[in-house]
């Protein structure tokens, strides 16, 4: 009898031990958690992105496209950022990202522009939650950020590429490269498979949902199908509490019936480029400045420059292109006051003399050329002070040698007076034009009320009140 009752007590204890701990394990099981300690924090509800709301007006824009390799030393998104004070200084209100996705590797040559995976990062920048800090920080600074978005190919070692039908096949059905280029890095997707394009749509809103962006700069337009952008587009403008920018590569005015607000102004550049660095008739700009915008309506704009990243890894630096450095400025002031929306490639505003490779890394000395920077720096403050440069009406005034120009607001109107060549050059101003001026940029003088003695690649621009 000890014996059993020894035994039903000793069983009693065990069960009195198991049992509670069972019935504990057993509803961990079913709740996935445990009751929280007394000291245990609740985790935090996701984030909450709130839309940047400084968006600038599309005329009001002035972007800065970064190619991450030229940012040192490792050409990562921490570097970018370190750099993000010096970028709005400037007075750049947009910063443009060049492709910031894992590249392929498969036929890949190091091009940015063989995206490998549309909902992630290239590792050499870092992590996505890096990305996320870099476009914090330049909205704190009241930057908005747009990325580069390629929709014409994929590259080879992408996961979509096991699906042949989302791709361009020849007759025996093998997948392509773009017809009429030499991309063999790259894959051409085929724009009649809906799946295909609702994938992609979704990818370029993953970024806007998870990350803030605030819009994107779209690679290589003329070669997908109009419908496909009118499409996503569309898509992209559904967002009730946001404004996103949406910049086309393309001079053909016609992209821009699809949604688009911008495109590029390739003529304009490549004439600018033939009056400083040919020696050709400087009164041209004014005529490819109007077929330019002759057919853009509603406000939409192009994208003016004097270099890119294809102009200067494949071309030139753009003290090359417009001789040296000196030229090179007094070309941006072109591009920042005639119309349009300006943009600066990285480097282009110390006066950076080398070519920039966006497939290796080439980080960019930052140290160099400090009254360049000063000059850009002041040619925007111009920019944004007057708002007579933005909507002011332009008028002409040829010259051989000299870019010159008014622009005319309600009550004020601007005089823009640029030396092409390099050499001194005297500018006669028209006879209707040569009172009350007051200069407010540069440092040239009108002597005599109709005379401006310019020096080598000397820019002037100068402000009056209009008679009311």
């Amino acid at each position: 009898m000890k014996i059993k009752r020894y035994l039903l007590a000793r069983t009693s204890i065990i069960f009195s031990i198991i049992i509670p701990m069972l019935l504990t394990l057993a509803y961990i099981g079913c709740s996935g958690k445990e009751d929280p300690l007394p000291n245990d924090k609740p985790k935090p509800d996701p984030e909450v992105l709130i839309p940047f709301e400084n968006i600038p007006n599309l005329s009001e824009m002035i972007v800065y496209e970064i190619n991450p390799l030229a940012f040192g030393p490792k050409g990562t998104f921490d570097n970018i950022v370190s750099k993000l004070d010096h970028i709005q200084k400037l007075g750049v209100n947009v910063i443009w990202l060049m492709p910031i996705f894992p590249k392929g590797i498969e036929n890949g040559v190091g091009s940015p522009y063989a995206v490998q995976n549309y909902t992630d990062v290239n590792p050499d920048y870092g992590k996505l939650s890096d990305f996320k800090t870099l476009v914090n920080k330049a909205h704190q600074l009241n930057m908005a950020v747009i990325i580069d978005w390629v929709a014409n190919h994929t590259a080879w070692d992408i996961s979509w590429i096991d699906n042949d039908d989302w791709y361009t096949c020849d007759s025996d059905g093998n997948i392509i490269n773009p017809p009429g280029t030499n991309w063999q890095d790259v894959a051409e997707l085929n724009f009649k498979n809906m799946e295909m394009r609702a994938e992609m749509i979704a990818a370029m809103k993953f970024w806007v949902d998870n990350y803030n962006i605030d819009g994107f700069r779209f690679d290589a337009v003329d070669f997908v199908p109009d419908n496909f952008w009118a499409q996503a587009l569309d898509s992209l403008k559904s967002y009730e509490n946001r404004n996103l920018i949406l910049l086309a590569e393309s001079g053909n005015t016609n992209v821009m019936k699809t949604g688009f607000q911008m495109l590029y102004a390739w003529d304009f550049q490549s004439k600018l480029r033939d009056i400083f660095h040919q020696g050709s008739n400087a009164k041209n700009i004014h005529q490819t400045h109007a077929n330019e915008y002759a057919s853009l309506k509603n406000g939409n704009q192009r994208l003016r420059y004097i270099t890119n990243h294809d102009l200067c890894a494949w071309d030139e630096s753009p003290s090359d292109a417009f001789v040296n450095a000196n030229g090179a400025t007094a070309a941006f002031v072109v591009t920042a006051f005639m119309g349009g929306v300006p943009l600066i490639y990285n480097g282009q505003e110390i006066g950076w003399p080398d070519k920039i490779s966006f497939f290796n890394l080439n980080p960019i000395n930052w140290n160099i050329n400090t009254e360049i920077y000063s000059a850009y720096t002041n040619i925007i403050k111009v920019r944004q002070t007057y708002h007579t440069t933005i909507s002011g009406s332009t008028q002409a005034l040829n010259d051989n040698d000299v870019i010159a120009f008014t622009k005319t607001g309600p009550s004020d109107q601007l005089l823009v007076v640029v030396n092409t060549r390099n050499k001194n050059i005297d500018f006669n101003l028209p006879t209707t034009s040569n009172t009350n001026w007051s200069g407010i940029l540069g440092e040239a003088s009108i002597l005599d009320g109709s005379k401006i003695e310019l020096k080598a690649f000397e820019y002037v621009v100068f402000s009056r009140k209009l008679s009311e």
